[in-house]
């Protein structure tokens, strides 16, 4: 069965508006998420798949630091223990934050594929 064009949605401003608020997000997550790299990079350098392979080394480098910092209290070298819950919490909450960018792209990318060409 074919797809006439006149049945698909038109691409309207508010999906447009959707698209740039995601590019923006991603960017504030990756410049949230890695402030040193974001520092010395332009709005535009690299693109939105730059700025995601960014957010991910910074959610992974939270990650393996709330690590040690556990691993640190477990064996006794330090006694950090309120540091070590605040580096996993906001671990927790920068892989929550990349999922939620994650699920706005992908649902995105669906309404993409929708429209006619």
């Amino acid at each position: 069965m074919a797809v006439n064009a006149s049945m698909a949605p038109p691409l309207t401003s508010g999906m447009l508006a959707e698209m740039a608020r995601l590019d923006q997000d991603a960017q504030r997550l990756a410049a949230n998420v890695e402030p040193a790299q974001a520092a010395g990079a332009t709005a535009g350098a690299g693109g939105f798949a730059e700025s995601m392979v960014q957010a991910l080394r910074g959610v992974d480098g939270r990650d393996q630091e709330a690590a040690q910092r556990v691993a640190a209290v477990e064996t006794g070298e330090s006694d950090d223990l309120v540091g070590a819950m605040l580096a996993s919490q906001q671990a927790s909450l920068s892989f929550s934050m990349l999922m939620q960018v994650r699920n706005k792209v992908v649902g995105a990318v669906d309404e993409l594929i929708k429209l006619p060409l």
